[in-house]
């Protein structure tokens, strides 16, 4: 871990153009756990919500899920992930660390009990329209975040 203070605590995040799943962590306790989900309108990041929990939180540092391809190259939304860091780097000047987020939706929905499903559309018939729950992709997002946050933690001790 880069030089931190034991009392260190972090800000997770599973960023996508339409949310960002947010989770909290502290390096004292070596651990992290789910915040909220915030809502892109238009594409456009909620910066109010991230800097309440800033506020809230006083992290030190942020860490950000970067999707990768299952051989670990870069794919179409690695960049949109890497401009939203900077984006938090410059605007709170503090530190950013890209983790490796491959297969953590999909944990976290195995957690959540959707059995490893990105969406309940897999659930119906061909055709046939499915409203979302309100809360399936938010939960699915925040723990996402969470996973991020605690296998960084836990890599770097």
């Amino acid at each position: 871990m880069p030089d931190y203070p034991i009392t260190a605590t972090f800000l997770g995040f599973d960023y996508s153009q339409n949310k960002i799943g947010i989770a909290v962590g502290q390096r004292l306790t070596g651990t992290a756990s789910s915040l909220t989900t915030l809502i892109s309108h238009n594409k456009k990041i909620e910066w109010s919500g991230i800097e309440q929990l800033i506020e809230q939180w006083r992290p030190i540092a942020f860490i950000i899920g970067l999707p990768l391809t299952m051989d670990g190259k870069e794919q179409e939304t690695t960049e949109a992930v890497k401009i939203f860091g900077y984006q938090l780097n410059e605007r709170y000047n503090l530190p950013i660390h890209f983790m490796d987020e491959r297969l953590t939706s999909r944990e976290a929905s195995h957690l959540l009990g959707y059995e490893g499903l990105t969406s309940p559309r897999r659930h119906t018939k061909p055709g046939k329209k499915v409203k979302k729950k309100k809360q399936y992709g938010h939960d699915i997002d925040q723990l996402a975040a969470q996973l991020i946050l605690q296998s960084w933690l836990n890599e770097t001790g």
